[in-house]
């Protein structure tokens, strides 16, 4: 590409500048804008940064590059975008404070979540912003550490309305060109059986501009731009040809060609060796360099940090004088100024390349000497491993060091990379493998289940102690899990367990506890289909509570009542379990067992019909999850959570739930069953959708063995079908469902749906032997919410002499207990039973009172049909109007729900991941559409969004039906 003036456009760039000239207005103007540049190596993407940089008139400017051998060290990219702005930390909420300064190294505290770090980084540049737009340039992203690139891709998702412009110019067929890797120490993501491999592309997915290769007529005045002298028009034509318009190789390959080639044209060049061809040329021009400024870029391509003074440290080492670098400066290959910086990033490569692997290794041995003393270590370690050229315990046990330090930061791809290069320098075999087996677990904690089953093989062969080896035996079933999230996880984890009986209580009891999770998400699906069943009874037979182990929690009491329950039935376990929910009331559970075990006991509970303990776990899940920043939790909390609000009937809550679980798992990429939006969809009454719904995820869902799924379908298929009064298939999917006891807190309340349709289709006598299930869970569990459902099933199945007294003992236990729906479903039926007994104004009062719930949780089908009972009893029941004009986004109501709360933006911005300034300009929406001025004017009403099956509909706030 030829040199420009600045702002001046690019020769056969037209429409690349003003795509990023818009990407300039646009973040100017407010509107967040990024770009991804893909091209092959020398296309033009660093000259168009150049541009973009030179046209960001009033912008500050963040700029960075990847470098290859810097790519496994934890958010070293990230540290040179952020250098500039560090003095504005102190604007962030503590919690991304302690988090973007745990990740720099400034601070000490346990690994943050890498999205919290993201939101930190988000909210730093959004406050830069805030006073003068922010353009932030990186270019070679394919080489960037991991932690930065899951990072920057983080931000460029979530950014909206801030003064921003992201543009990274990312390699294509980068594989192609990472050869001799491992000669030059420098790992990569996506790994290979050793644990190496090539770097992975964060940025798939953001808005992206394919550079292609310039015009033949813009190639040609390129190409007489570094000609000098005549050149016969067949070589031109050749040239252009095998150049195919890439601006890096017309401006080097006349450089590679001798007298005879510039006569008779040059030698075929494909494009897949297009950039071995220049890199080639780059190493003939260092050819023509003195020695002294041949050693000098060497030592500058070793060191990734481009730091000047180690450079010039490192050089004084090997004797080489400041002048060497004259030649390298004059040639246009190499400059010194604020970092040292190569013509192209292919120079660098090819500078590291052509030495001798006893010249790179003397590189890296002056760099190790230069850097003695600093503070970074991390790189220090990486220079001694790469300047190793045997075993040596000594290197391994400072890149375990540089692991520990990595990994306090939250970059486990960086200290897999630490791990893995320490396990090949260690002698000691036993040393070695117990290393390959930590370099596994970071490899799984950073998600490369690939790499990881690779380093478990290595570490597998051992020798292993025995307390190694069952960590490898857990390993190997957490990456199962991770992999297929069900089928074999059960048994594996169920080993595993096993296993650490005798080697370690705590580690034993959790993986227990993994393993009765995995057999509960994998339910029928499980490989064998008994995964549930076997856990259990290992967990009664289980050796470490011979040992007299006392734990200070209800964790063990929690675990041994689901054993019991499952193996010996209700009876047995209900009192078990409510001991051990008791406990986790009233001495509440630290955070971190909190975070593993409050799950499986919310379900209990909703098994039990515990609402009271189900509403005070769910919502001390959420809270944590959210504080704690537990991303892997949290779409797992705020699922049941919803649930929780939809039995509530606070249907605001629960989509304000459902729109969060959207933005977290945009925002990570979580894979979740798509429970909340089928659950929506069939509970709106939107068949068509919840079966296609149902039908998308059938075959992932039956994949991932994820039977826990299929459960909760078929009982909101049920209760779906009842609605409609579909009693025949509702008969058929319930009693499917009931085939499957101890599906914790869906099973429980499969039976009612059974019962209501086997006597609502004539087939009372199948729905008798439901209601004696449900009697045994009922009694003895001895709550309000059991027995007032239990009281209305009795109800449908006695005669017309017991049925009223059973009906108002329902609604009298019900009206005692949070659970609204339930409530509302025994009035519907009460009044139904109420009008066919002629009864017509008793009969309305309950049919009012539940029409009036149903509207307002959006339960459209049982609405549908307490208006059409209304009817028959003379009463006219008007169609609700919706006012579109004033509908609010999912988004849109969360962030007006939150608002009226009195959540600060910075506080609904870290709950959503957006930035504040993108909460303030959704608020600008929302005012706007609801007519109100201020934040007060919110506190008025709660609004219900738009959603699947759920219609968007003001709704009040009053809770009684």
């Amino acid at each position: 590409m030829t040199s420009h003036d600045e702002g001046r456009a690019l020769r056969g760039r037209r429409v690349e500048c003003e795509e990023l000239d818009r990407l300039l207005a646009g973040a100017a103007a407010g509107h967040s804008e990024v770009l991804v540049l893909r091209g092959e190596a020398g296309v033009g993407k660093t000259a168009l940064l150049d541009y973009v940089v030179h046209r960001a008139d009033g912008f500050v400017v963040a700029r960075a590059t990847g470098v290859e051998s810097e790519v496994e060290l934890a958010y070293a990219v990230l540290l040179q975008l952020c250098t500039p702005f560090l003095d504005r930390i102190r604007h962030l909420p503590e919690p991304q404070q302690q988090a973007l300064g745990t990740a720099f190294g400034s601070r000490t505290g346990e690994p943050p979540d890498r999205f919290l770090v993201g939101l930190a980084v988000l909210g730093l540049f959004a406050e830069v912003a805030e006073t003068t737009p922010l353009l932030c340039v990186l270019d070679d992203a394919q080489w960037i550490d991991t932690a930065s690139g899951q990072t920057l891709a983080f931000v460029a998702r979530r950014l909206a309305a801030e003064r921003i412009g992201m543009v990274f110019a990312v390699r294509d067929a980068v594989a192609a060109d990472a050869r001799d890797t491992d000669a030059r120490g420098t790992g990569a993501r996506d790994t290979d059986a050793r644990g190496r491999g090539t770097p992975s592309d964060a940025f798939a997915g953001l808005p992206e501009r394919h550079v292609h290769g310039l015009a033949d007529a813009d190639a040609s005045a390129l190409l007489d731009s570094v000609i000098v002298g005549p050149l016969d028009d067949r070589v031109r034509s050749r040239i252009i040809a095998e150049a195919r318009g890439n601006p890096l190789a017309l401006l080097e390959l006349p450089r590679d060609l001798d007298a005879a080639e510039l006569a008779f044209g040059i030698g075929s060049v494909d494009r897949a060796a297009l950039t071995g061809r220049i890199e080639r040329g780059f190493a003939r021009r260092l050819d023509a360099l003195p020695e002294p400024t041949r050693q000098l870029m060497l030592i500058a391509a070793a060191e990734p940090s481009g730091d000047v003074t180690v450079l010039w440290r490192a050089a004084a080492l090997l004797g080489i004088p400041a002048d060497a670098v004259e030649p390298a400066q004059e040639a246009g290959l190499l400059e010194l100024g604020a970092r040292v910086r190569f013509r192209h990033p292919l120079m660098r490569s090819a500078v590291y390349r052509a030495a001798s692997e006893r010249d790179r290794r003397r590189a890296h041995e002056v760099l190790a000497e230069a850097m003695s003393g600093d503070a970074d270590s991390d790189y220090l370690a990486w220079h001694r491993a790469a300047a190793a050229a045997g075993l040596d315990e000594g290197i391994a046990a400072e890149l375990e060091g540089s692991a520990v330090r990595a990994q306090a930061r939250g970059g486990w791809a960086a200290a897999a990379a630490f791990l893995t290069r320490s396990m090949e320098l260690t002698p000691d075999p036993r040393e070695r493998a117990r290393r390959a087996l930590a370099a596994a677990n970071a490899r799984l904690q950073a998600g490369a289940t690939d790499a990881a089953h690779a380093m478990l093989a290595i570490a597998s062969a051992g020798p292993l102690s025995d307390l190694d080896d069952a960590r490898a035996q857990l390993l190997a079933a957490e990456i199962a899990f991770a992999s297929t999230r069900g089928r074999d996880a059960p048994s594996l984890l169920l080993r595993a367990a096993k296993r650490f009986e005798p080697l370690d209580a705590d580690v034993a009891r959790e993986t227990y506890l993994d393993a009765f999770t995995a057999a509960l998400f994998a339910g029928r699906l499980a490989d064998g289909g008994g995964a549930l069943d076997d856990v259990a009874h290992a967990i009664i037979d289980a050796r470490w509570k011979d040992a007299g182990d006392e734990h200070p929690s209800a964790c063990e009491p929690l675990l041994n009542g689901f054993a019991v329950l499952v193996t010996s039935g209700y009876a047995s376990g209900v009192p078990l379990l409510r001991g051990a929910l008791d406990a986790m009331r009233s001495d509440p559970l630290s955070d971190a067992d909190a975070l593993r075990w409050l799950w499986p006991a919310a379900r209990a509970a909703r098994a039990m019909g515990d609402d009271t303990s189900w509403l005070e776990l769910t919502d001390r899940l959420v809270r944590l999850a959210r504080g704690s920043g537990a991303l892997a939790m949290l779409p797992i909390a705020l699922t049941e959570r919803f649930t929780v609000e939809l039995f509530t009937g606070d249907l605001p809550a629960a989509l304000a739930l459902a729109a969060e679980a959207d933005a977290v798992t945009e925002a990570t990429g979580t894979a979740l069953s798509p429970h909340i939006a089928f659950l929506r969809a069939a509970w709106g009454g939107g068949e068509t959708e919840a079966r296609a719904l149902l039908e998308a995820a059938r075959a992932d869902v039956a994949a991932r063995g994820e039977g826990l799924f299929l459960m909760g379908t078929e009982l909101t298929t049920a209760v779906f079908l009842n609605a409609f009064g579909r009693y025949d298939e509702a008969l058929v999917t319930a009693e499917r469902a009931a085939e499957h006891p101890f599906e914790l807190g869906l099973s429980t309340w499969v039976y009612p749906e059974l019962i209501e349709a086997a006597v609502r289709s004539d087939h009372a006598d199948r729905g008798a032997s439901a209601l004696g299930r449900l009697e045994e869970i009922a009694r003895v569990s001895d709550t309000d919410w059991s027995l007032g459902v239990l009281a209305r099933c009795r109800a449908l199945l006695a005669g017309d002499s017991l049925a009223e007294d059973l009906y108002r003992e329902s609604i009298e236990r019900l009206g005692r207990t949070s659970i609204r729906m339930a409530l509302a479903r025994t009035r519907l039926l009460y009044g139904e039973w109420l009008r066919r007994g002629g009864r017509r104004m008793d009969a309305r009062e309950q049919l009012r009172a539940a029409h009036e719930f149903f509207r307002e949780a959006g339960m459209e089908g049982f609405a549908e049909r307490t208006r059409h009972e209304l009817a028959a009893t003379g009463e006219t029941v008007r169609a609700r109007s919706v006012d579109t004009a004033n509908q609010l986004t999912a988004q849109e109501t969360l962030i007006a729900r939150l608002a009226a709360e009195g959540r600060s933006n910075p506080e609904i911005g870290a709950q959503l991941f957006i930035s504040p300034r993108t909460v303030e300009w959704h608020l600008g929406k929302v005012f706007t559409k609801l007519g109100v001025a201020s934040r007060r004017g919110l506190r008025g009403s709660v609004v219900a969004p738009a959603g699947p099956g759920l219609g968007a509909v003001p709704v009040d706030a009053r809770r009684a039906p």
